[in-house]
């Protein structure tokens, strides 16, 4: 059971007062999950003690434990409008900046140290040893998956994008993969049925997966052979993919030393194309104006 339905099915042993707070919980999770325990006791009337006895009573540790539970359970719950009331709720007009960039590092510390490093290195020799690499990412991942995609095309030269404006259209492009291919799957709440589904679909004809999600509850880690975690938790109706970008930028830096002499050889080539058709801007130095 999530934690909503532990508190819908102890509600009738709960005292007057934990039933004012599952109710409110219940009606209102996604602003339950930010308060504190004094907050929460002052909005329902009841004492600070006595919340931390309600989350007790549920059976977790105090109550950050049970608020904890409660902001899992939103990332994939919440609309695009809660979304907004919460981060409403939570961060004042004055400090827009300084509250995102600072929640975006806390989602950075807790990507390293959570991550399964030995998943990583796994995923990179599987990328490596590919005949084939497919990128799916669908929404606000798919700025993910073309960064990706971009960087790994400049390595390899069998790289596959998966766009798709439909379902069968992403059936189709993975129509042949095999298990002598990989697939790389990137989504985070809410989850992409398009990747799901492609994921499933790797899967069961034999590919390496590599999920790069949330958390081990994601529904891409069900089909992943290796599953990479990133915080990914909203401040607002935005999803915050600084965690997944830096994810990603280790893997095409770990891919590239691996891989080194055949990136210098490529890079060694780009560069003279690059000169000869005068691709990027050169700046003038001002001394020999």
């Amino acid at each position: 059971m999530d934690i909503l339905q532990k508190i819908d099915a102890s509600m009738p042993g709960f005292s007057k007062g934990q039933k004012a707070i599952g109710k409110f919980i219940l009606e209102h999770y996604d602003k339950a999950a930010y308060m504190t325990a004094l907050k929460l006791g002052t909005t329902v009337r009841v004492s600070e003690s006595t919340v931390v006895r309600f989350a007790i009573e549920l059976g977790y540790d105090g109550y950050p434990d049970l608020q904890r539970s409660l902001r899992e359970l939103i990332r994939t719950r919440l609309t695009s409008l809660q979304r907004i009331e919460i981060t409403n709720d939570r961060i004042e007009e004055h400090e827009v900046l300084e509250k995102v960039m600072n929640l975006d590092i806390e989602k950075m510390k807790t990507t390293l140290d959570n991550i399964d490093k030995e998943a990583f290195d796994k995923a990179v020799d599987a990328i490596i040893g590919a005949r084939n690499i497919y990128i799916m990412g669908m929404r606000s991942s798919a700025c993910l998956a073309v960064f990706m995609n971009f960087y790994l095309s400049l390595i390899f030269g069998n790289v596959k994008l998966v766009n798709s404006t439909s379902r069968s259209e992403i059936f189709e492009q993975l129509f042949r993969i095999g298990e002598e291919d990989v697939i790389i799957g990137i989504s985070f709440p809410r989850y992409s049925k398009r990747i799901i589904q492609g994921m499933e679909l790797a899967k069961e004809q034999k590919a390496k997966t590599i999920a790069i999600t949330d958390s081990k509850d994601s529904p891409l880690a069900e089909f992943a052979d290796h599953t990479l975690l990133a915080r990914s938790e909203m401040a607002s109706f935005v999803d915050s993919l600084v965690a997944p970008l830096s994810v990603i930028n280790a893997m095409i830096v770990a891919i590239g030393k691996k891989k080194q002499e055949d990136v210098l050889n490529t890079f060694n080539r780009l560069e003279d194309v690059w000169d000869k058709f005068d691709v990027y801007n050169k700046i003038e130095d001002n001394e020999d104006k």
